[in-house]
């Protein structure tokens, strides 16, 4: 299933090592596609392409922020956050993917965001406990990913937040939104 047009674009704009993580995402995705009958085409699509532009180089990142008219809001963030909304932006160009799920996927990977559909969870939580990952945590979410997708994101999330409380970074709105509307799904068994 997997795209070799984009393999061969990947390993020329990615190091070995974001390559790697990028192929045991796309397997991570593929097995909870399956778990959760999600659809293959996108989950494949998204999880292939969702670091695209992680490797560009700072500067190439923030001018794609102007060209591509995306939130200046961003650059106020760490430039960690800033490959996912370009990489959606790229991936569109590039690739005349139109899909909205493909498009969200990768466009909220790092960050999150309320409402997110199950192709978005799925890459999401893919990204955050695909085998190479090692952090306090993510053991945690891998077991809750067997059992529900919510609520691994929300975990994922979670920890995604008091880590950067406890080095007192700044929290990209989208990540507050995803966590406060994962836990009152979770929590009150409603959607907000």
């Amino acid at each position: 299933m997997r795209n070799r047009k984009y393999d061969a674009i990947l390993k020329e704009k990615l190091t070995k090592d974001r390559y790697d993580h990028t192929i045991r995402v796309y397997e991570t995705a593929i097995q909870l596609a399956k778990k959760y009958n999600a659809p293959l085409e996108k989950v494949s699509e998204a999880a292939l392409l969702h670091d695209i532009a992680k490797c560009e180089p700072i500067e190439n990142l923030e001018e794609a922020i102007h060209a591509y008219q995306l939130p200046v809001s961003l650059l106020e963030f760490n430039e960690e956050l800033w490959h996912g909304p370009v990489g959606a932006k790229l991936v569109a160009e590039k690739f005349k993917i139109d899909d909205e799920e493909v498009f969200n996927s990768i466009y909220y990977h790092t960050t999150g965001r309320a409402n997110m559909t199950l192709v978005e969870l799925i890459i999401f939580v893919a990204d955050y406990m695909e085998p190479g990952r090692s952090f306090p945590g993510v053991e945690e979410v891998r077991e809750l990913a067997q059992k529900d997708i919510k609520q691994a994101a929300q975990k994922a999330l979670q920890n995604t937040l008091i880590f950067l409380i406890s080095k007192s970074a700044t929290i990209h709105p989208d990540t507050i939104a995803a966590y406060n509307e994962l836990t009152n799904v979770i929590t009150k068994g409603r959607d907000v």
